[in-house]
């Protein structure tokens, strides 16, 4: 009896220990910090204030972009571009001497990131009525990420209009530049309420390419 019930103790304390060991190695797994996303995404939702124009109005971005490389063919890269987004933008303005908020809504099509930073752009679909005229075009923003917000955040934003992207007189459209895919400013506007995710991914290489340097490598060592 003293013997069985040895081996009975034996063996539930061999178990128990390779389960914790998954459990440890499963958490390790999970935990790892140099391990990033294999796909950039940018989300989240804030208000900014504008340190040039401080005013009672409420200007707020919210963000849903994520990566999709090589999705999108156009002539010029019959495979897309490592760039190619998808997801959606809102703006929303609330106009303090008009008691009133506008919004507009566009398509993702372009995202590239660095380490707590990105650039988007969106080709907007709907705007409210008495809001701007930009159904069908492609507007910018940047993202700076500052990280774990404490009290106050730590986040910024910028945008492809109002003091920047603007045309001089002379030119032969005043109104503003057209900004192309994924080009915005530098993050300019502080985040005073909410905040952003920006999760970093390296751009992939162009399909196939990994296996036409291969057959390079071997051609020139024949």
């Amino acid at each position: 009896m003293k013997s069985a019930s040895l081996r009975v103790i034996a063996a539930a304390t061999t178990a128990a220990v390779a389960l914790t060991t998954m459990g440890v190695a499963s958490a390790t797994t999970a935990d790892r910090p140099h391990e990033r996303p294999s796909r950039a995404r940018v989300t989240g939702s804030a208000e900014f204030g504008l340190p040039y124009h401080p005013d009672a109005d409420v200007r707020s971005f919210t963000f849903d972009a994520r990566a999709v490389p090589y999705s999108r063919p156009i002539p010029e890269a019959p495979t897309g571009l490592p760039t190619d987004a998808r997801g959606t933008v809102k703006v929303s303005h609330y106009f303090a001497e008009r008691h009133r908020t506008v919004t507009a809504e566009g398509r993702v099509d372009c995202l590239v990131t660095g380490p707590r930073t990105a650039t988007l752009t969106a080709v907007i679909t709907r705007v409210d009525e008495g809001g701007p005229d930009w159904k069908g075009r492609r507007i910018g923003f940047s993202v700076h990420d500052g990280g774990q917000d404490r009290g106050r955040s730590s986040d910024r934003v910028g945008f492809s209009w109002d003091v920047v992207n603007v045309k001089s007189p002379g030119d032969e459209q005043s109104e503003g530049a057209e900004t192309g895919t994924c080009m915005a400013p530098a993050p300019y506007a502080p985040v005073t309420k909410g905040g952003y995710t920006v999760r970093h991914a390296e751009l992939p290489p162009v399909p196939g390419s990994a296996g036409r340097a291969g057959r390079a490598r071997t051609t020139a060592g024949e």
